[in-house]
């Protein structure tokens, strides 16, 4: 898929990675971008890029009927861009509730999810397109410091193999995004090494022109799935040994 051209939509536009994303897709050459975010306010600073092309939608993923509306009014859209997330760090047991899981569930696996089922008929119409997921290596590998954020990515990395299964006949590419610790500011005092937000959004984004489906930006990312395959419970261990430590992974709310 050529990005040059192609009308693209960024969910959770105003984060470390988002911008990024936003700041690439012009340098492609997109027609246009709709970035969004829960405040219309957050975005102000991404539309002065290119008022021309970069044009402002106020979307909640979790909200049914915010995405129905982000839907209606981007029609003309061939990619789209699943950046938002969120990441409360709470473990699974330790957590005094179950809030927190909620919360990161409903963004990170039924935000997304609504997303996909919002758009898909969109693509399908222009004859295809692309959705690139932003996942997080903790999806194939528990952290037992951020616990339910891992479970949630999990379960957003299996919906993104349904998903990309039941559209690929619609020609429509499915990316899954895994970084490892991303250097934005949610991750300031987590362990190195960090990959650059920017890389992530350029790794996500040669993977469209590619034709990648699974993609692991960075060093630790690369590592820590190779050792996934070779030695599972190893990399299991190996995280569980950093609780009650600081985590190893992060995203951009």
């Amino acid at each position: 898929m050529q990005i040059s051209g192609v009308v693209a939509l960024v969910t959770g536009a105003n984060g470390g990675i988002g911008s990024h994303f936003v700041e690439q897709l012009l340098n492609l050459d997109v027609a246009k971008i709709y970035v969004c975010a829960r405040s219309l306010g957050k975005l102000n600073s991404l539309v002065s890029l290119d008022p021309a092309r970069v044009f402002p939608i106020e979307l909640d993923v979790t909200n049914p009927q915010s995405v129905a509306a982000a839907a209606t009014q981007c029609q003309d859209v061939t990619l789209v861009i699943n950046n938002a997330g969120t990441s409360l760090n709470q473990g699974l047991i330790a957590a005094s509730d179950i809030d927190s899981a909620r919360a990161e569930m409903e963004v990170n696996y039924f935000g997304m999810l609504s997303m996909c089922r919002a758009f898909a008929p969109i693509l399908k119409e222009h004859g295809g397109g692309a959705i690139v997921n932003l996942l997080s290596l903790l999806g194939k590998v528990n952290l037992p410091f951020s616990g339910s954020y891992s479970a949630s990515k999990a379960a957003a990395i299996s919906m993104t193999q349904g998903v990309r299964a039941e559209l690929a006949a619609q020609g429509i590419l499915v990316i899954g995004v895994m970084p490892g610790t991303v250097d934005t500011e949610l991750a300031k005092e987590w362990p190195n090494p960090k990959v650059a937000p920017a890389e992530v959004a350029r790794a996500a984004l040669q993977a469209v022109i590619d034709d990648v489906e699974d993609v692991y930006p960075g060093e630790q990312a690369t590592q820590v799935s190779a050792q996934l395959l070779s030695d599972p419970k190893g990399a299991e261990k190996y995280m569980a040994g950093f609780l009650p430590g600081m985590v190893l992974a992060g995203t951009d709310a």
